[in-house]
């Protein structure tokens, strides 16, 4: 019999985050050494790891801060990075995958972190989980660094769903506000949709339809709209959160982080160019170390999964023990804030909001619409 949580003697209070151990590109190891430095670093997390037990329970007993915050799910199978979603949607149920959101789906859990197959873990996410009622596409969220004060914006979708109509991208911005507002702790965020240019008559027709449907919806849904935004706004400050279609977030994301690649070798080659950069290497390295430490991607590892009854985390396939701390850290955060109830009822007030707008004969007291 698989111990429970206060079998294992995880004490009441603690936060139960579901791990899915074997996901990642580099092994069970590294997931195990990830969450021994989330539990080095917060008393109130505890841990449901999915996977072979066997292979779980040596890593497990290495690490010391783990005694007692461990329960484990004995699950055999693993989705690797090429089976296709709709192959784990059949034959899953055996896998670490399935398992760690079964944990969250009956409530072991407060949310789930896997570094699996992204396509595999939004099928099943959706499947076991489903989405909240009213929302027609989840979509991916993650955390992008910039020059904002709070040091990050949150874009959404980058690639749970390749396509968005004009709805899809107002419930992208109504769930990005409310990531926002529990994950970065900004009262009023700012809403930026992400088109080829800031004049209103440019972008497809979606869009402009989008940018209409999101403006009249800013002030019932408590954020701020500033209209069209372009590429090189991403990182910047004029937005808090960036809103897109999967295709085209994603394309942005993965350019990001090879730009970040480029960027860090070139100043590797250039520090070593001669006797005299290397001195200046030397000279800077409490502030190239600063700059390393802002802009290190581990740091902020993890893709939230928005839309469903559940907290959902992917974390990076290549992600080190770093990382997957980070993306431990992001859904525990997240169960802290009771995010996915909060996420549930902004998502419920906006669907009655849509009913109101399409008919306006039956609208209640007009003092409703600014709760």
């Amino acid at each position: 019999m698989t111990a429970q949580p206060d079998q294992i003697g995880t004490p009441a209070g603690r936060i139960i985050i579901s791990v899915d151990a074997m996901g990642g590109d580099a092994g069970a190891s590294v997931v195990v050494a990830g969450i021994a430095q989330s539990a080095d670093k917060n008393p109130d997390i505890g841990f449901i790891l999915h996977g072979p037990e066997d292979t779980l329970r040596p890593l497990v007993a290495k690490r010391r801060i783990l005694d007692g915050r461990v329960a484990f799910r004995d699950s055999q199978d693993v989705v690797t990075m090429e089976d296709k979603p709709s192959q784990v949607v059949r034959k899953g149920k055996g896998t670490s995958m399935w398992s760690a959101l079964e944990s969250v789906r009956k409530g072991e859990a407060a949310g789930a972190v896997s570094c699996g197959n992204t396509g595999a873990l939004m099928a099943l996410s959706m499947m076991r989980l489903r989405k909240l009622p009213g929302v027609n596409r989840p979509a991916i969220a993650v955390l992008w660094p910039s020059l904002n004060p709070q040091g990050f914006n949150v874009m959404l979708d980058v690639g749970a769903d390749i396509r968005a109509d004009a709805q899809d991208l107002l419930q992208y911005a109504l769930m990005g506000a409310s990531y926002a507002r529990n994950g970065l702790e900004l009262k009023r965020p700012r809403i930026g949709l992400l088109n080829v240019g800031t004049e209103e008559h440019k972008g497809r027709p979606e869009l402009k339809e989008a940018h209409a449907l999101i403006s009249n919806f800013a002030d019932a849904a408590n954020f701020e709209f500033v209209g069209f935004v372009e590429g090189s706004d991403i990182p910047g400050t004029k937005a808090d959160v960036i809103v897109t279609d999967g295709f085209t977030g994603n394309v942005a994301i993965k350019t990001g982080e090879g730009t970040a690649s480029l960027i860090g070798q070139l100043l590797r080659e250039a520090f070593k160019y001669s006797p005299l950069s290397r001195l200046a290497s030397v000279l800077a390295i409490t502030s190239l170390n600063r700059l390393k430490k802002r802009i290190d991607p581990r740091r902020v590892n993890g893709g939230v999964f928005l839309g469903l009854n559940g907290t959902v985390v992917k974390s990076h396939g290549g992600a080190d023990a770093t990382g997957v701390s980070s993306a431990v850290k992001l859904a525990f955060t997240l169960a802290q804030s009771g995010f996915a109830e909060k996420l549930a009822a902004r998502v419920a007030s906006t669907v009655e909001l849509t009913q109101d707008e399409a008919h306006p004969a039956s609208k209640d007291a007009e003092g409703q619409e600014g709760q």
